[in-house]
């Protein structure tokens, strides 16, 4: 019987999965007869329509084989054979790691639970708790960063439930409402978010291939009084450029210069292979840090660390976090700690760039050459449109072929400012490599088409 534990989205597709894991693995091996489609229904308590489309699934995939008055058995070619993604829509526009497919993650997130449950008083980690994190989960933390902070003080370092909502404490720190905080001219939706709910004024800036231009930066603060700098330093979202350390260093001397305040968001800094230093190693009593686990580990892992300037405005924003948030899931916590100790962080972390590199390869054979920004090992790439489409259209186009592209509306920061011709492209949510090469050469196949005029429309 298929184990269906932990499986999300529709219950067929959860079971065609499962008998297309236990094929894989011999666990079903050619020509074992599965039970009949009453005894599934109920021996797992669904209906038997439920059995009736997963078996169907199942055999659109090539594992299995049904005789009328016979049954339903596991197709003799299909032990060697990989079994596709499911079929359905695919998400290029959830940005998030991919799943890589040498690394079995539900098994090491049950490893890695049940460690944790050994070795800690369960009480201690289903209960509530003050504080931004223990001095141990602080101590892990501070590791973490080592490629990209060198070693900060883990009297400095908050453990926060999420980037974001570290983002909207330091805001909340830094400015009131009506007062200016600089960003990119296109962002990340979150910081769009995050101002407008605290009713803080953001104003977009320009940037070029290596990101924020340090006279525009210069320039603002002259003119638009800002209390403070929210900064993309590492593969932008979304526009997928990297700053060079020289341009960090511009950055981090203005600021000095004018004592401006820089929230960097780094959610991507330990993906490239060779890490770039933060901007809070060139003007750590200007910046604050943000970093999280899941845009480089797993979206399901909701721990990021905050690195504030000074340990008094580190205090004051975990009481924020407190009066907003509450505390990180002391589970979640422990569960990161482990894996940053035992060095399953730093498997995983590696798996995912593999893995990156990998989909960004497909991205390049796939899309036409010079069409798109990206990082060698990001997990989304910003493709610029043809003259011909409207970027909303282009959306929408993709939309009808079952693909899920973001537009640079998104991102403006400026409403009176006309964003852009491009996309956003994310290639982490694809469900497997082979999903990923057909969704591109469908956008790739748009790219090279006129606009479809909306005919549906009446």
């Amino acid at each position: 019987m298929p184990r269906l534990t932990g499986q999300e989205g529709p219950i067929y597709l959860a079971i065609a999965e499962a008998i297309g894991t236990a094929v894989a693995r011999g666990e079903l091996p050619p020509g074992a007869r599965l039970p009949t489609h009453r005894a599934m229904a109920e021996a797992l308590g669904v209906d038997l329509t439920t059995v009736t489309r997963a078996y169907a699934e199942a055999r659109k995939r090539g594992l299995l084989d049904a005789t009328v008055g016979r049954g339903t058995f596991v197709r003799r070619a299909a032990q060697a054979a990989p079994v596709p993604a499911a079929e359905g829509p695919v998400d290029l526009g959830m940005n998030l790691p991919p799943l890589p497919p040498d690394l079995p993650f539900p098994t090491l997130l049950q490893q890695g639970v049940a460690a944790l449950m050994a070795m800690q008083d369960p009480a201690e980690l289903l209960t509530y708790r003050s504080g931004a994190g223990s001095a141990e989960e602080r101590a892990a933390l501070a590791a973490w960063l080592r490629p990209t902070l060198g070693d900060p003080d883990p009297a400095r370092l908050l453990l926060c439930p999420g980037a974001q909502p570290a983002l909207a404490a330091t805001l909340h720190h830094l400015a009131a409402p009506g007062e200016v905080v600089l960003a990119d001219s296109l962002t990340y939706p979150g910081l769009r978010g995050a101002a407008a709910q605290l009713g803080i004024r953001l104003v977009g800036l320009p940037s070029d291939q290596e990101g924020l231009l340090p006279d525009a930066v210069d320039a603002a603060c002259r003119n638009a009084q800002p209390k403070a700098l929210a900064v993309i330093p590492t593969i932008h979202n979304p526009l997928a450029v990297t700053m060079p350390k020289a341009r960090r260093q511009a950055i981090a001397d203005i600021a000095r210069r004018h004592g401006l305040w820089v929230i960097e968001d780094d959610a991507y800094g330990l993906l490239p292979s060779a890490p770039l230093p933060a901007l809070a190693t060139l003007a750590p009593e200007r910046v604050f840090h943000i970093a999280t686990l899941s845009k480089v580990i797993s979206p399901a892992l909701r721990v990021a660390a905050l690195v504030a300037p000074d340990a008094e405005a580190a205090a004051q924003i975990a009481a924020s976090l407190r009066a907003s948030v509450l505390m990180a899931s002391p589970l979640l916590a422990g569960l990161a700690t482990g894996w940053v100790r035992d060095g399953t962080a730093t498997t995983v972390l590696a798996a995912i760039r593999r893995e990156a590199a990998a989909r960004q390869a497909i991205a390049r054979a796939e899309l036409p050459e010079g069409s798109f920004t990206a990082h060698p090992e990001g997990l989304h790439l910003w493709l610029r449109l043809p003259a011909r489409w409207d970027r909303l259209h282009f959306a929408v186009d993709l939309r009808r072929r079952g693909l899920a592209v973001v537009p640079s509306d998104a991102f403006a920061v400026d409403p009176a400012q006309p964003p852009p011709g491009a996309v956003r492209i994310s290639l982490g949510a694809a469900r497997s490599r082979q999903a990923l090469r057909g969704a591109l050469r469908a956008v790739a196949d748009v790219l090279t088409k006129p606009p479809t005029a909306f005919a549906e429309v009446v």
